[in-house]
């Protein structure tokens, strides 16, 4: 199974797409995947029902993570003909839909969800390619709570397609499907943090079966989730704070965002002066920081063999409402007006990780690709001679 958003260590956010691009591109990697709970296995393969689009066709965005996807109920708001995120612009279909084997067939196998064995990348391809071109599919469903395959539903093409799970960037061909392409990269720390806290504290597992169960799916995690972070345009990295020395809990966090240079209709975010290294602690009159503070620091780097720029946030936000005061120093935001990501990040306060980076990033990250996606639909609609200028 796929973690589609991990923010924290007991929960996981579950929100639909507003009823308009611009909510839904801010909001969508702050969710977790949700599945329906029928026992009914499925007729599975690969059927297209034409079904006409937009002119400018589907923006298709990948965002890998890594662990589990899914709640036994829909969130509120969940459109209740799909088993799928859908708003009136935005689908958002978790990729353990294409899992080739039920529970039962991956313990029979000696195979994990995240062994590509376990999984039907060809079926993927063919309907992520249908979808961007504006042809409707009938899409399996893999049921979390039963573990068994369920019969298929019909999602038509929208204007955004986000594909979330583990494997988005596995394929070849499904990776040059996508528009944009994000990688959730939680650290071995803060994951065993957040799941000795979840398993241990909160559902009485033993440290002994945690720390089992991690290292059970640790080499197909390396070997086949993690090396896909090298092809995302860009990385949430979530680390352990350096503001408080040997800190074990995972509560502070570290969170670096990394934003590949040259991705066409993405410009990376800068604090203060683009392409300067940057160390800030903004604490003060205009920010203010109980222990152990809030540090930002900005500047270019490399990352496997590739230019980056990166933008780091160490620590927490008390007041959200303040946040104006960071976001006034940050550029590149792609916001349609002063203190927009302040306001975002107010309207969803109660979500976890809103006061620190991940919410931040994610939030930054989602104007990012509102803004992509006009970009995209503007440059489809002008005239072949204009869009070779």
């Amino acid at each position: 199974m796929a973690i589609c958003t991990p923010l924290n260590s007991s929960t996981y956010s579950s929100i639909i797409p507003q009823q308009n691009h611009h909510d839904a591109a801010v909001s969508f990697a702050r969710r977790a995947c949700w599945r329906a709970t029928s026992s009914h296995r499925p007729r599975r393969g690969f059927t297209v029902i034409t079904c006409a689009s937009s002119d400018a066709g589907t923006v298709v965005i990948g965002l890998a993570a890594d662990s589990g996807c899914g709640a036994a109920e829909p969130p509120k708001g969940g459109n209740p003909d799909s088993n799928t995120l859908i708003s009136d612009t935005t689908t958002v279909i978790c990729l353990d839909d294409y899992h080739s084997l039920d529970r039962t067939g991956r313990k029979e196998k000696g195979v994990t969800a995240l062994d590509p064995k376990a999984n039907d990348f060809d079926l993927m391809y063919d309907q992520v390619k249908a979808l961007k071109s504006g042809v409707a599919v009938e899409k399996p469903i893999y049921n979390h709570v039963t573990g068994l395959l369920d019969p298929a539903e019909v999602i038509k093409p929208p204007k955004i397609l986000v594909i979330e799970g583990l494997h988005p960037m596995f394929d070849e061909r499904v990776r040059k499907l996508l528009d944009f392409s994000i990688y959730l990269d939680i650290s071995n720390e803060v994951k065993f943090a957040w799941k000795i806290q979840r398993d241990m504290a909160e559902r009485g597992h033993s440290l002994e079966s945690i720390k089992a169960s991690i290292e059970a799916r640790k080499p197909d995690f390396d070997a086949y989730i993690d090396p896909q972070k090298q092809y995302a345009d860009a990385v949430i990295e979530v680390l352990p704070t350096t503001l408080i020395p040997d800190d074990n809990e995972g509560k502070v966090l570290r969170v670096r965002l990394i934003m590949k240079e040259g991705v066409k209709f993405f410009n990376p975010v800068y604090l203060f002066d683009e392409g300067s290294t940057i160390s800030w602690i903004p604490c003060g009159r205009k920010l203010t920081c109980s222990y152990p503070g809030i540090k930002f620091t900005y500047g270019p780097d490399t990352y496997f063999g590739q230019e980056v720029s990166v933008l780091e946030m160490d620590g927490q936000f008390d007041r959200l409402d303040e946040l104006i005061y960071v976001e006034s120093h940050l550029s590149n935001l792609s916001t349609k007006f002063y203190g927009e990501v302040t306001q975002q990040m107010l309207k969803h306060a109660d979500f976890p990780g809103s006061n620190n980076g991940t919410g931040l990033f994610q939030t930054i990250v989602g104007l990012k690709i509102r803004d992509l996606f006009e970009q995209l639909v503007a440059s489809k609609a002008k005239s072949p001679v204009e869009a070779k200028a």
